[in-house]
């Protein structure tokens, strides 16, 4: 009778210990680049305003603009003819917005103290530009009226833009970038609950995904 081969035991056995190898890395990689992706913005008065400067808007405003933030690109990105300007309008309000963790963050648009109010301040102000940028440019005015007519009315009928918090003073440039600094976000609860139930469930999704590489491995 033929028995069987050591060195297949011994193949199973590093495949195994690659799959947790595997998780392991993938646990080490994600914090060790969560403090990177949301290193400390410097301080606003020292930053780069090399690019192109985004006047500021008010809390009132941004509560009032969020809502309407996918509409706004939507109907940006339908543009045909576009410059520089309005490409790197686009770009900064996209990119802000990623570095805001895309607004799941509670709180990031209506509560100051949140670590990523700043932020989205940011995103908010330059999707702004690009709705006024966009009355000038040709393309789809009618898209671009209606946009806008919607927002001024909601303006207007709420008196929004008198509703000020300590951003709403603050001007941006797409040259100068703002990230949530990680010692805000351990002292907000929100955010780092938030923050807390993500690694967490990362975590759990990747060790189910070794789990089911070991169950394979075993059949």
């Amino acid at each position: 009778m033929i028995q069987p081969s050591p060195p297949a035991r011994s193949v199973v056995r590093g495949k195994r210990r690659s799959g947790s190898g595997a998780l392991l890395a993938a646990i080490c990689l994600v914090l060790s680049i969560w403090p990177t992706v949301l290193a400390a913005h410097g301080d606003r008065a020292s930053g780069s305003h090399a690019g192109i400067p985004i006047p500021s808007l008010t809390h009132g405003e941004m509560a009032l603009i969020a809502p309407y933030y996918r509409r706004i690109v939507a109907v940006a990105e339908d543009v045909p003819n576009t410059d520089e300007t309005f490409r790197r309008l686009l770009n900064f309000a996209q990119i802000q917005r990623a570095y805001c963790l895309w607004g799941i963050m509670p709180g990031s648009v209506n509560d100051e103290e949140s670590p990523f109010n700043e932020c989205s301040h940011a995103y908010l102000a330059a999707a702004k530009a690009v709705l006024l940028q966009m009355r000038m440019m040709n393309g789809d005015r009618a898209s671009v009226e209606d946009l806008v007519s919607d927002i001024d009315a909601i303006l207007v009928r709420n008196n929004l833009s008198l509703v000020l918090c300590k951003f709403s003073g603050e001007s941006f440039n797409t040259a100068d970038l703002v990230r949530p600094r990680p010692a805000d976000i351990v002292v907000h609860g929100k955010s780092l609950m938030t923050v807390l139930s993500a690694l967490m469930a990362a975590g759990a999704g990747l060790w189910l995904a070794a789990c089911a590489l070991r169950n394979g491995y075993r059949s």
